[in-house]
Order: structure tokens, then C-alpha cells, then sequence
């Protein structure tokens, strides 16, 4: 008969991947380091497969130890979530919500509004992934997304946060070289894996022989390159106001303004998890926005 995992086997493995010592996971497990030597021994043995590695790092986990790591920490989480339910009663939020957006998203307006409310769900937890696309949305990889567009997916459903405009945007010794040779300044953008980005749409028809000096595979690149002082750059208007030393050059670009979407499936927003996140999320995104 093939072996049964059991909590105490989880707890185990989980124990010594933290501490990466005997020592450690005896003081994790509150045993003595004989008997977690004895253990996981015992437990490889009856897996019949080799759990951990010794090196001068300490025992690195294998493959198959990761696999019932990763499972220990969601049996972990879920007892957790049990305790608080137990002891906030039957209105406390807990679960696991897979969040998708933008690096640049995510670092100028998502971080700052998590901040505020999720110490307050110590029962909630966030997978959180950066992507460009819908597809995260719609394989099903995630169950909310925050996207930036004006033409969200009519397969899902969501809020509108607000519109952000974008400008020209630089340290300010760019200034005077910018207003006398837009093409014979740095000019810092998207590369081709964003070819339809609005300010790429933009610099096309107002400088069509411009080429840019440095191009780069995200927004949030781009704002680091442009606070780096190497050129100038469409950024939208709530990432310029957070960078330090670099100024807004001109007004906002014409058919650039963009709206911030709150997205998620038809099957999730039902959820209690996405509800709440929607709730907390949706003034504090929108109060950003403005």
C-alpha cells in the first residue's frame, strides 16, 4: 500500500525547508534535533525518495520536498483562517484571491492601497502576478485583474476607476533641449512587445521619424531609466507625481488618456474574498486616480 502523507509528516518537511538545520526545525517543531533526524529519515524511507540535500548551505529541499512544502503552507494558512473564524465569528473574510496587473500598476497604486486594509484580513491572502494581458483573467490563472484600458473584455465584469492622462516626462535639463529638437533629445519607450501602447501610437504620428534611444519592456523600466536622468518618456500622470526628480515636460498627449479597470470573472465576483477586495480597493483607486 502506498504511504499516506500525514500533517505531522507536512509539518516536518515544512519545518526543516525554514530552517534549512536539524537545529532549527527542532526548535520549529519543539523537539530535539535527534528526533527530526530520525523522522525525516523514516519518512524518506517510507516515500522512497530522497527529501532533502546536506551542503555547506544545510538541507536544501528537493523537488518532491518543495511540492509538499508548498501543500504544508496552504494546510498552514487554512487551520489559521479556522482559529480567526473561530474567534471573529462567521463574518470574517478569509480565503486566497489570485491578483494580476501591471508592474507599474502594481508598484504606483496597488501596493500603497493594500497597505491600508489588508492588515485588517489577517485571514486573506494574495497571489499576486505582473502581466500586461487579459489572458491571466481568462485561462482562469487569476480571479482579478487591474487593467489599464478603454476597451475592457465584454466576456468579464468590473468597475471603472477613474481615467489617467500621460505627459512628457524628465529630469529638468530636458526641458530646453526638448522644446528646441524633440528628435535630437533621448527619448525612452516602449519596445515592440507593447507596439500598440497609446504613447507609442502618439510619438508615431507626431514624430514619425523619431527613434528612440533606449526602449524597454515595461513601464516601470522605463520610469527607472528616466529618474536615472538618461531621457525623456510619455509616462502616465500618477507615476510621474512619485518620481524624484523628474517633472512633467508638457500637458497631456492627445488620444493618450486611459481608463483603470477593477475586473474579474462572472463566476467570482459572487465570492466573498473579491467582494471585499472590490470594496476596499475601488475609493482608494479611484482617490488615486484624480
Amino acid at each position: 500500500m502506498q504511504y499516506q502523507i500525514t500533517h505531522a509528516d507536512l509539518s516536518l518537511v515544512l519545518a526543516l525547508e525554514r530552517g534549512r538545520s536539524l537545529a532549527k526545525a527542532a526548535e520549529l517543531l519543539k523537539v530535539d534535533v535527534s528526533t527530526v533526524f530520525r523522522s525525516i529519515r523514516r519518512l524518506e524511507s517510507a516515500l522512497g525518495t530522497a527529501l532533502f540535500v546536506k551542503s555547506r548551505k544545510g538541507y536544501l529541499p528537493t523537488d518532491t520536498a518543495q511540492a509538499l512544502a508548498e501543500q504544508a503552507e496552504r494546510a498552514e494558512q487554512a487551520l489559521e483562517a479556522a482559529r480567526i473564524a473561530m474567534t471573529s465569528g462567521e463574518q470574517v473574510v478569509s480565503g486566497t484571491v489570485r491578483l494580476t496587473c501591471t508592474e507599474a500598476v502594481m508598484h504606483s497604486l496597488l501596493l500603497p492601497a493594500l497597505a491600508e486594509f489588508m492588515p485588517n484580513y489577517p485571514a486573506l491572502s494574495l497571489e499576486m502576478g505582473t502581466s500586461n494581458t487579459f489572458a491571466n483573467l481568462s485561462r482562469r490563472d487569476a480571479d482579478i485583474a487591474l487593467r489599464l484600458t478603454n476597451t475592457p473584455p465584454e466576456h468579464l465584469v468590473g468597475r471603472n476607476l477613474g481615467s489617467t492622462s500621460y505627459v512628457v516626462c524628465g529630469q529638468p535639463q530636458w526641458r530646453e533641449r526638448l522644446a528646441e529638437s524633440p528628435a535630437g533629445t533621448p527619448w525612452i519607450a516602449p519596445d515592440d512587445s507593447m507596439q500598440d501602447h497609446p504613447t507609442v501610437v502618439w510619438r508615431n504620428q507626431q514624430y514619425p521619424g523619431l527613434s528612440p534611444r533606449y526602449q524597454c519592456s515595461s513601464m516601470s523600466t522605463i520610469a527607472q531609466l528616466v529618474t536615472a536622468g538618461l531621457g525623456v518618456a510619455a509616462l502616465p500622470d500618477y507615476m510621474v507625481h512619485a518620481l524624484p526628480g523628474v517633472d512633467a515636460l508638457s500637458g497631456p498627449l492627445a488620444g493618450c488618456d486611459t481608463q483603470l479597470w477593477l475586473l474579474t470573472r462572472p463566476d467570482c465576483r459572487a465570492l466573498r474574498s473579491v467582494q471585499t477586495l472590490f470594496e476596499e480597493l475601488t475609493p482608494r483607486l479611484r482617490g488615486a486616480m484624480l
